[in-house]
């Protein structure tokens, strides 16, 4: 099992970055697959980037391939989501979550989330 811990959401202006953070409780965080997903008021949960456990294999939605970079540190149990050129759109709750299942960009296949982080762009 593992518990997962998100900061660095905050209020960020259009074209901005931010830097959001994953830390994960236990000591096979190395056997997981990790992902970041997000939610927006009225919207469903949606897949943003993942990686595999290695940190090998990285796989991004369309709409963030090109602005956010996915990256992982086994040695400290984090995962991050640098986001670059943020867009008012990018405005949602960022979920932090980890699956056995590597590579997976399917909600129903994370078995483990955190309780989230907010990202608000403005224009």
């Amino acid at each position: 099992q593992v518990q997962l811990v998100e900061s660095g959401g905050g209020l960020v202006q259009a074209g901005g970055s931010l830097k959001l953070s994953c830390a994960a409780s236990g000591r096979t965080f190395s056997s997981y697959a990790m992902g970041w997903f997000r939610q927006a008021p009225g919207k469903e949960r949606e897949f943003v980037a993942a990686i595999n456990r290695s940190g090998g294999s990285t796989y991004y939605a369309d709409s963030v391939k090109g602005r956010f970079t996915i990256s992982r540190d086994n040695t400290k149990n984090t995962v991050h989501l640098q986001m670059t050129s943020l867009k008012p759109e990018d405005t949602a709750v960022y979920y932090c979550a980890a699956n056995r299942i590597s590579g997976t960009t399917r909600y129903g296949d994370y078995n483990y989330w955190g309780q989230g982080t907010q990202v608000t762009v403005s224009s």
